[in-house]
Formats: structure tokens, C-alpha cells, sequence
């Protein structure tokens, strides 16, 4: 069976932060340029949202920028950030950090408390009213390469196959989706984001991406266990000295706590097992005091893009680019990475509307690595670029320095330090135990 194919000016592959808001900017420069362009936003979830993990601290500025008047439109950002707190644990008690001594990256006023999945919910809803043809429940599961070799687009996956992979009776094949112009903001580690990354090089001159596993759960909590607005980050404890890893509670709103642990996966005891560690992490007293006569409302996981502006690839190649992280454009520091996702989206559009409406297609878009180099997103990473080659050392070989990169330099030290492979680190000697401290 032949697959039928749908033509479009451009196409975007992934419904989180960074592809909603291609969508949307592109839709609002047609609109101010008075043209007309057809933008297909494919979502592998049935639904958008359905796969963002909710509770996370967000930046508005990238929103701001998208869409000024959210507040009047109704995002769901509810709960301004009231108080930081960053507390170093030991087994048995905590030492919280006063504020003066914190780092700019680690405060967070100005900055909103968010369930993720409402927000993304609310940026599709925004983007079909511009006219985006958004189809959930859609994979990309082939690239598409034109004669040239240049991209020019997605197919979908078949339907009705067999258990082995074969058609069965209901067979149906996926759709080809064309266009001029394809982004890929299929977040962490995108299936198709790693085979571009091959065929065309992206990788070549610069560091390897390093990665963390995050673990989130959301509970809802009893009111007097309630302070919306705390945002809570702590460092130590369950992790040893060497192990780079550190915990959040964040209080949203209707006495809901979203409580999580991300570990980086550079950690050398091959017998560490980042769940159980947050487990334990949810016992030690400084964080069980939030959670005491709560229920716990739904739980996961993701993996984290954490290496930082060394370890972007070339965002650009032959009909399309990587945005959000897909490319990795989180900001471990900060621990949060929406508003780099949603900036990254929109500077890709940008470019891509200049070259459609020039009427070029499946070039390379050079406008995009440009413009990010000349705008604040750039600045953001580039403050703290030191961040994970820092932190690879362990907790406290890694956070005096950086604490002295960000405030006796202000992140302009004039040195840029390097990361590694996250497997390189890994101890394989039998003897290793996992740490039971």
C-alpha cells in the first residue's frame, strides 16, 4: 500500500514547550506580514500535555515574549514563587544556604511554580486558534529526504500491525508529511532527532551531551502542610559526596506538592539505583514533614539534557533544525528549561518564515545559530556553561567553585571547562557496592 502525503510550509515534530511555540510564532508573523502559511504540528501523546510531567518552576520571560498579554488570556501560571530555600542535607538534618550567598541562577523571584502539562495544554489551545493543524496522537517515525538528501519531512507509523511487526487484516500506513521546512522538538534523546544528528555531523567539534534521570511525583497534601509559592531545592543526602544529585519540593496551588530527585548519569557505582535513592529520599525529615498525610496523585520520570551550551550541536542542517531538547537546551543550573525551550522555538521560526517567504526550501537555515548567538537565550547558557563540568567533580569539589564562578565572576570567567561522557565515568569493578550511607 502506497502512503498518502500532506504538504505543508513547515513542519513540527513534538507538542512540549519549544514546538508549541514555533507554531504559535510562526502563525503571529504570518499574521503581521499578512500571509498565509499551512504549519502542521505532529504530538506523539493522545493528547497535548498528556506527556509533561506536571510541576516545574518557570521563567515567564520566553512567554512573555511569545505571548504578552498570557495572564489576560488565562495561562495557567498561578503561583508566583514566594520563597527559595536551599538546604543541605546530611542522613539525619539539614543546613539551609542564607540567600545572600546563593547564586542568581538558584532564586526564582519573578519566576512561577507551574503544572507543565496545564501550561502545554494551554499553548495547543492557543495555537489551533491561530490556525496550527495539530494532530495528537501522531509519532514521527521515519525521516523523509528529498532527492538532495535534504530533509523534507516525517512519515508516521503504520497502524494494525501484528505483534512481530508485520500488516495484519486492519493494516494501514503512516502518512508522509512534506514540508519546506522541519523542526524537531521531540525533547530529551529524540529518536529522530539522534539519527540527524548522525547523518548530517551535528556532534562534530563539540562536547558530548551529558544526561540526568528526573524523577517527579505530585501529591496533594494536607492544608497545614501547605505553603504555595516554596520552592525548595536541596543538595547532599542520599547521594555521597562524589555523586552529583539533589532533590526539589515545589508548592503549587490547591495543596498540591510536586516532590522529585534528579540524579546525573555520570555517577561511577554501576549499582546506584536512582529510584531507590528517591525513595529514601522522600524519608529524611526535612522532606517527609511535607508529605505527612498526603497521597501521592500520579508519579514518572524523563530523562534531562544537562550539558549546557559546550555540548550543543549544530542546531541547522539541510530543510530543517533542533529545537528545545532535542537540541538540549536546559539550563541545569537554573534547573529549568521551559523558557529556553519556548525561546529555542521561536528564533527557529524566525528564521524559517524569512527563508519560506523568500521562497526558498530545505536549505539550511544559517539565520538560526545567528540569531541565538545575539540574544539573551545565549547569554543565559553561556553564564553558566561551567555548571556540569563543575558539578562532574561531586558535590563539594563542585559547588565552591562554581559558587566562585557565579559570584566573584558573574559566569564571565575567562575560561570555559569541558564535559565528558557520561559512561566514561562508570566504575565496573565488581566490588562496587551501591553506597548505603
Amino acid at each position: 500500500m502506497e502512503r498518502e502525503s500532506m504538504e505543508f510550509d513547515v513542519l513540527i515534530v513534538g507538542g512540549g514547550p519549544a514546538g508549541l511555540a514555533a507554531a504559535i510564532r510562526l502563525k503571529q508573523l504570518a499574521a503581521e506580514r499578512g500571509s498565509e502559511l499551512a504549519v502542521c504540528l505532529i504530538e506523539k501523546a493522545s493528547e497535548i500535555g498528556a506527556h509533561i510531567l506536571s510541576g516545574a518552576v518557570m521563567d515567564p520571560r520566553a512567554i512573555t515574549e511569545l505571548i504578552p498579554d498570557w495572564k489576560e488570556q488565562g495561562a495557567p501560571l498561578n503561583t508566583p514563587v514566594t520563597e527559595d530555600r536551599v538546604l543541605f542535607l546530611s542522613a539525619t538534618g539539614g543546613r539551609a544556604v542564607p540567600t545572600s550567598l546563593l547564586p542568581g541562577c538558584l532564586l526564582n523571584d519573578g519566576n512561577y511554580i507551574v503544572r507543565l502539562g496545564n501550561v502545554v495544554k494551554w499553548l495547543g489551545e492557543q495555537a489551533e486558534a491561530l490556525g496550527v493543524e495539530v494532530y495528537p496522537g501522531f509519532a514521527g517515525a521515519e525521516i523523509l529526504y528529498d532527492e538532495t538528501g535534504a530533509v523534507k519531512g516525517v512519515a508516521t507509523g503504520d497502524m494494525g500491525l501484528t505483534r512481530e511487526g508485520e500488516p495484519g487484516p486492519n493494516h494501514q500506513p503512516g502518512m508522509e508529511l512534506h514540508a519546506k521546512y522541519t523542526l524537531f522538538a521531540e525533547g530529551c534523546r529524540g529518536h529522530l532527532g539522534k539519527q540527524l544528528e548522525a547523518r548530517f555531523k551535528l556532534r562534530e567539534g563539540v562536547d558530548p551531551q551529558t544526561y540526568g534521570i528526573g524523577l517527579k511525583e505530585l501529591w496533594e497534601v494536607p492544608a497545614a502542610r501547605h505553603t504555595p509559592g516554596l520552592v525548595v531545592h536541596t543538595a547532599g543526602w542520599p547521594m555521597d559526596g562524589a555523586t552529583y544529585g539533589g532533590g526539589f519540593v515545589y508548592h503549587l496551588e490547591d495543596n498540591l506538592v510536586s516532590v522529585g530527585y534528579v540524579v546525573g548519569l555520570n555517577y561511577t557505582n554501576p549499582h546506584l539505583a536512582p529510584f531507590e535513592e528517591f525513595q529514601r529520599y522522600k524519608t529524611h525529615p526535612e522532606i517527609a514533614r511535607f508529605l505527612e498525610g498526603g497521597k501521592r496523585l500520579a508519579y514518572g520520570a524523563r530523562a534531562i539534557t544537562a550539558g549546557g551550551l559546550q555540548s550543543l550541536p549544530k542546531l541547522v542542517f539541510p530543510g530543517g533544525a533542533l529545537v528545545g531538547d532535542d537540541a538540549g537546551f536546559l539550563n541545569a543550573a537554573r534547573i529549568k528549561g521551559s523558557h529556553a525551550a519556548i525561546k529555542s522555538g521561536a528564533l527557529a521560526v524566525e528564521a524559517a518564515f524569512e527563508a519560506v517567504t523568500a521562497e526558498r526550501s530545505r536549505d539550511e537555515l544559517a539565520a538560526l545559530p545567528e540569531a541565538f548567538r545575539a540574544r539573551w537565550l545565549f547569554d543565559e547558557l553561556h553564564q553558566t556553561r561551567n555548571y556540569k563540568p563543575y558539578m562532574k567533580e561531586g558535590l563539594w569539589m563542585g559547588s565552591l567553585p562554581f559558587g566562585i564562578d557565579q559570584q566573584v565572576f558573574r559566569g564571565e570567567a575567562p575560561w570555559t571547562l569541558h564535559n565528558s561522557s557520561d559512561h566514561d565515568s562508570s566504575n565496573r569493578r565488581p566490588s562496587a557496592r551501591r553506597s548505603t550511607n
